[in-house]
């Protein structure tokens, strides 16, 4: 969410194709995602949620590349998209699905608390509202202490836990984050030292 994605277009065979017609579009054919036609872009009846947010990227061109790129992604992208090239009476059509997904766990040690430190577990972006988990070494399940969920005006998730990790740990700690409706899970991972001086991987 909010990154740039790029929905990937092949002709095949590999044809040139810059004076084909190019239409990205979504349910409806008459008002497009974008419109690639006679060397030209052409925004007329572009739908307005992707007006400049979207680019035909020519440098694939001439070996039948005719992917799109889109902008900031949003929650409404994720779906369905054809990409239909047409040639007087050639045309070749694809379906390619957008899921936007969130941002990876980021980690943050926050402070010293009850004979540990506390560490932050953060991630934007989700949608739906995701499950967020801390795992030790061994994959068991953690007790997050603190918790803080928010949603923001485009519909995606924030969601935040954190944990106490004692003194005496020695083995890392992980954070991960799952899509409750998707195969969609990421996870970020903190080693702790005997000094307690984390050292962060993702």
């Amino acid at each position: 969410m909010g990154e740039d994605v790029v929905l990937p277009c092949h002709l095949s065979p590999r044809l040139n194709a810059e004076n084909m017609e190019v239409r990205w579009f979504r349910s409806r054919f008459s008002v497009y995602v974008h419109l690639y036609h006679s060397g030209q872009d052409h925004y007329s009846s572009q739908m307005p949620e992707y007006q400049e947010r979207t680019e035909f990227l020519k440098e694939g061109i001439s070996i039948g590349n005719v992917s799109l790129r889109i902008f900031r992604t949003r929650l409404s992208d994720e779906g369905q998209y054809q990409c239909l090239i047409k040639d007087g009476n050639f045309y070749e059509e694809a379906t390619v699905e957008l899921k936007v997904a969130g941002s990876s766990p980021f980690l943050s040690v926050e402070d010293y608390q009850d004979g540990g430190i506390r560490v932050g577990c953060r991630a934007t972006g989700w949608y739906p509202k995701p499950e967020m988990l801390w795992r030790d070494f061994q994959g068991q399940q953690l007790p997050s202490f603190a918790q803080s969920d928010s949603q923001d005006q485009n519909g995606f998730f924030e969601v935040e836990r954190s944990i106490i990790i004692q003194r005496n740990a020695k083995r890392n700690v992980s954070c991960s984050i799952r899509n409750t409706r998707l195969p969609q899970e990421k996870d970020s991972t903190i080693y702790i030292s005997g000094d307690l001086l984390p050292e962060l991987k993702f």
